[in-house]
């Protein structure tokens, strides 16, 4: 079975260009749908069955307007999550026979779906995680190319792999999936990321427990009504909310389940990584786990770089999103001799900038997750002053009626101080000047992560010495340390970043399968 999908090379979905007012009004009507629906109702999806939560329920909250529920969501226990697991591994034996073009079919499917939709997805980003006009499109965009770049990557791995011949012998080498994984996406891609780490090992051939995060079931929900809409079979897509506490470590510590695709902070990764190194009784084998943890990102700005793209990369890539991506820019290093030049270029920028509820295309700071969050990097902003660290910026709640704060930069930063080193998934941004190329790669460095990082500078010899000693999964040269694309830039990264599985790549869905050798004697 060849389907026009396989022989139909793979390009990104593009972005909507917002300042043609036809897509402007779209959008516009998307949201406008998306909040009269508002609060949505989000139950489990187990065995192809709607059903309620035995731990009861909880909401989502619009966190630009508090006072805004957007999903009231049904709330797994561990009896859910116990029969989604079993329904998972019966599905398993059915599913893993098919054949990948088969598979494949269903995310070719739904990515034809989700474009025609995709204002709607966005829009309940806009709602549900504080999205951004761009930053929600830009998320949906990445969901439809993963549905479309793991689909094709199934194919690819099916096909038949080249072995060295021998006289006597026919050998032939097959990947085969491994069986009932979990994901666990972050919230701050809650379609894309949502989308990536539970449909490639389904398109792989795997089944998989899906428990979305907590501040985000909405947006999980309606692409669970996608799935069920292009008809995967049931048990392929089990769908759990609940709490990381008892639905969360279940999945990851049950002897049924054979790997674990996480996203999420450090800490929560290392403890997964921990439980799951356990072998629990009844368990036949080793679990992997495909975990990408964060990041303390850079951009160094060398003395012959373009000040003027530098400074313009560097606000969209500390501010974005109010700096919540794991690939964020929050250290800022700069040469001395251009210091002065780029913070005044720079601090204009961040002044100026829009704060306000992300329905409104004209703002461009929305705000952040949730009160926890908000007050976490306020703890951050209180520790960089007692270092001693100049607040040049922001460093303030930017309106109650949301978890708002101002975009916020910090000046006369040392290598050692607590912003430099402390991942704050927020907007703010620590600022470290060195006298040398040589100082800055050694800054750029001094870090337990290994996420993304960029460097700005002209000289050949230069760039070349930072491709190789700049420590990161993701280095970008003269331009932004974000905005990965899939199957263009596959993103993962080193040391604490996580286990480097370099999502939208075509070492990907490996991490799903395993290899079976087949040799037959022919004399």
């Amino acid at each position: 079975m060849q389907t026009t999908s396989e022989i139909t090379p793979f390009v990104n979905e593009p972005f909507t260009d917002f300042s043609v007012e036809e897509n402007a009004a779209a959008f516009r009507a998307a949201l406008e749908k998306v909040e009269a629906s508002l609060p949505v109702v989000v139950r489990l999806h187990i065995d192809g069955e709607d059903c309620d939560g035995g731990a009861g329920t909880f909401e989502s909250i619009d966190p630009s307007l508090t006072s805004r529920v957007v999903a009231n969501s049904a709330k797994g226990n561990k009896d859910d999550a116990l029969r989604a697991i079993a329904g998972a591994h019966k599905a398993f034996g059915e599913w893993s026979r098919r054949p990948a073009a088969e598979r494949a079919e269903y995310l070719f499917k739904a990515a034809r779906i989700m474009r025609l939709r995709k204002h709607e997805f966005s829009a309940m980003m806009v709602y549900e995680v504080g999205k951004s006009w761009a930053e929600a499109d830009g998320d949906t965009a990445e969901a439809i190319d993963f549905l479309e770049f793991y689909a094709r990557e199934a194919l690819r791995w099916e096909r038949e792999q080249p072995l060295t011949r021998v006289p006597g012998e026919d050998n032939e080498l097959h990947y085969i999936p491994l069986g009932v994984g979990a994901a666990i996406p972050p919230w701050n891609f809650p379609l894309a990321i949502m989308v990536g780490v539970s449909m490639a090992p389904i398109a792989a051939g795997n089944c998989m427990v899906l428990k979305p995060a907590s501040d985000s079931p909405g947006i999980a929900s309606m692409f669970i009504d996608l799935m069920k809409e292009v008809g995967l079979p049931a048990g392929v897509l089990q769908f759990v909310p609940g709490g990381g506490s008892e639905v969360g470590n279940l999945l990851v510590e049950h002897p049924q389940i054979r790997f674990i695709n996480f996203t999420g902070s450090m800490e929560v990764g290392k403890g997964i990584y921990e439980k799951a190194g356990k072998t629990g009784e009844g368990q036949i084998w080793l679990k992997r786990v495909i975990a990408e943890m964060g990041g303390k990102d850079f951009m160094f700005i060398d003395e012959d770089a373009d000040v003027d793209k530098a400074v313009q990369h560097s606000y969209a890539a500390a501010f974005g999103f109010q700096g919540q991506k794991c690939s964020a820019l929050s250290r800022l290093i700069l040469h001395e001799s251009i210091h002065d030049e780029f913070m005044d270029k720079f601090l204009p920028l961040v002044e100026a900038t829009t704060i306000g509820h992300p329905s409104e295309q004209k703002n461009f700071l929305a705000a952040m997750i949730n009160e926890s969050a908000m007050n976490d990097a306020i703890k951050g902003i209180e520790e960089a002053k007692k270092a001693g660290n100049s607040l040049v910026a922001g460093g303030e709640r930017a309106s109650e009626d949301g978890w708002y704060l101002q975009p916020t930069v910090f000046t006369g930063v040392g290598r050692n101080d607590y912003i430099f080193q402390t991942e704050l998934f927020a907007p703010v941004v620590a600022v470290h000047k060195v006298g040398s190329f040589e100082e800055g790669i050694e800054a750029a460095n001094d870090t337990i992560f290994g996420l993304t990082g960029s460097y700005f500078g002209k000289d050949e010899e230069k760039i070349e010495r930072a491709k190789r000693e700049l420590h990161c999964g993701n280095l970008y040269l003269n331009r932004k340390c974000t905005g990965a694309l899939v199957g263009v830039h596959p993103f993962g990264g080193f040391n604490m970043s996580g286990t480097d599985s370099k999502a939208g790549g075509r070492d990907y869905l490996g991490l799903f399968l395993q290899a079976k050798s087949i040799t037959r004697a022919t004399k």
